[in-house]
């Protein structure tokens, strides 16, 4: 028991970023990802684990160690250039994530309760605003870490179908590849949703957050704590549940909706109804509104990580008080970055980009940001300047880059592929 307890002791910002992981965005694309290929790209889900953990076990213990976000750990150890760089990515690929994400909760709360698109896409940027600034962190992260367990409907759906569980399995231990646009464009998608540059900076700084709530530091960015490795073993164990829950919501979309939509011929998803048609042989009638609850629940959840990771980022470089610790009118630079990038992302959503091909999208454009800010990620974590004794283990080193390289090559291919096709 007192194991168990200690596990639960220790899931934290990691369940909340693997959770945030699976936002309508990855909703979208696992469920693309299905309905067009079938059960052939699974083999993305078991591959992309390991790396996951790595990747975000790497920004959490940067955050950990330092005592500050990724920001202002470039800022003070190198140039500008690779600072404004770093911070121009994210903050791009967050804003359009954020309108992507907005779209698709507006879209379902359409499908199920009627009224105007505009409607609910205002409805829906107004509340989530009012809780990134009103609601207190330490209450608001408890709330989150519950939205997350929406995803169990396409685990429990997955059983209900008659499945082909030998083809299930085959095509998850057995990699298939192609250089075919499509299936390019799909791969870097499902690569830019599961390891996305937003989680990057998101999880550094919520590890400082969490830091400044149990008394360690007194502000964000101010001292540098005290870390042992009961600290990071703590950190490992959340990081590694949080990848786990989130790559397991993966499999079982892709498997729920190849069952579903792709055998009835729905190949191209481009409205909410459609995608919700996958929880009919568990909800039927109801799918509608299990899928609308999902959708809205993670986006909530999502909205603030990618906002909040854009202002860390951004308020790290102007040396303005961040952390949503702190009330509005003690860091209105903080939730002014927060307020801009979520209303930019509302406007994005005027455009005539349907909801959930824009999702698709951002979901693509993540995965072409993410290799360049890992190549900085993994400069960070190696210079002893920085972490101390708690640098990169060689297993940390080699997968780290192993997935640098894998997705920068599935980026460039991807261009490429375009340019001569």
């Amino acid at each position: 028991m007192s194991k168990i307890k200690r596990i639960l002791k220790a899931i934290g910002p990691g369940f909340v970023t693997g959770a945030a992981d699976d936002d309508p965005s990855g909703i979208g694309t696992y469920s693309q990802t299905g309905a067009q290929f079938g059960f052939s790209q699974l083999w993305t889900a078991p591959f992309s684990f390991p790396f996951m953990v790595v990747v975000q076990e790497i920004c959490a213990r940067i955050g950990l160690v330092t005592g500050k976000g990724l920001s202002r750990v470039i800022k003070e150890h190198y140039s500008k250039k690779v600072l404004y760089f770093a911070v121009l990515l994210v903050v791009l690929a967050n804003t359009f994530n954020i309108g992507a994400d907005l779209g698709a909760m507006a879209a379902t709360t359409k499908m199920l309760f009627g009224f105007n698109f505009v409607f609910w896409l205002f409805a829906i940027t107004i509340l989530s605003l009012t809780l990134q600034i009103f609601v207190p962190y330490k209450t608001y992260s408890k709330i989150l870490k519950y939205f997350g367990l929406s995803l169990l409907t396409y685990v429990i759906t997955a059983f209900i179908v008659s499945e082909s569980w030998k083809d299930i399995l085959f095509s998850t231990i057995i990699p298939s590849f192609s250089f075919k646009t499509e299936y390019l464009l799909n791969i870097v998608a499902i690569l830019g949703t599961t390891i996305s540059p937003y989680l990057f900076f998101w999880q550094a700084s919520e590890e400082v957050e969490e830091e400044v709530a149990h008394h360690k530091l007194s502000s964000m960015g101010s001292g540098t704590p005290k870390v042992n490795s009961n600290n990071v073993h703590d950190l490992r164990v959340d990081t590694f549940f949080g990848m786990l829950f989130s790559n397991l919501a993966m499999f079982f979309i892709i498997v729920t909706t190849a069952s579903t939509l792709g055998v009835n011929g729905i190949r191209d998803i481009q409205t909410a109804d459609q995608a919700a048609e996958a929880l009919r042989p568990l909800a039927g009638d109801f799918a509608y509104l299990l899928f609308t609850l999902g959708v809205v629940g993670i986006g909530l959840l999502a909205v603030p990580v990618l906002a909040g990771s854009a202002s860390y980022a951004l308020s790290e470089i102007f040396g303005w008080k961040e952390g949503l610790y702190r009330k509005f009118k003690q860091a209105h630079g903080f939730y002014g970055i927060i307020i801009a990038a979520t209303l930019i992302g509302l406007l994005i959503n005027l455009t005539p980009i349907p909801p959930f091909k824009l999702l698709y999208y951002t979901a693509v454009f993540n995965g072409v940001c993410a290799p360049a800010l890992l190549v900085i990620i993994m400069f960070v974590s190696s210079n002893k300047k920085i972490m101390g004794e708690f640098v990169n283990s060689k297993f940390s080193n080699v997968m780290g880059w192993i997935i640098t390289v894998f997705m920068g090559f599935c980026a460039i291919a991807l261009i490429l592929a375009s340019i001569f096709s």
